[in-house]
């Protein structure tokens, strides 16, 4: 759990630090862009030593999606639109499902 919950950061942390390093002319956004793209694929890696290819990336993907838009909202003032939301509510839904489908 503590894999998914790094996994999860690390993504997050490298969605939305690509909107402070102005395309890679910012010296410090950009080094935390790498280091923390590097931490979230290889924590990925982790993850898809246990879970299927399929189900991790889709939740690696769908954690992040979740991640970025809510921090876009509370960030940069991003649309708080009632179909956002509600879409952002299913990805969470499908994330919960592929979470509870896994069987070990």
């Amino acid at each position: 759990m503590i894999a998914w919950l790094c996994l999860f950061m690390a993504e997050i942390i490298f969605a939305v630090s690509l909107k402070y390093n102005h395309g890679f002319t910012k010296l410090i956004p950009s080094i935390i862009t790498a280091i923390s793209a590097l931490s979230s694929f290889y924590l990925l890696l982790i993850a898809i030593k246990t879970l299927p290819l399929g189900t991790a990336y889709a939740i690696w993907t769908g954690m992040g999606a979740v991640g970025v838009a809510i921090l876009g909202i509370i960030l940069f003032n991003e649309s708080i639109h009632w179909l956002r939301l509600s879409s952002i509510t299913l990805i969470v839904i499908g994330i919960i499902g592929l979470k509870l489908s896994h069987v070990e």
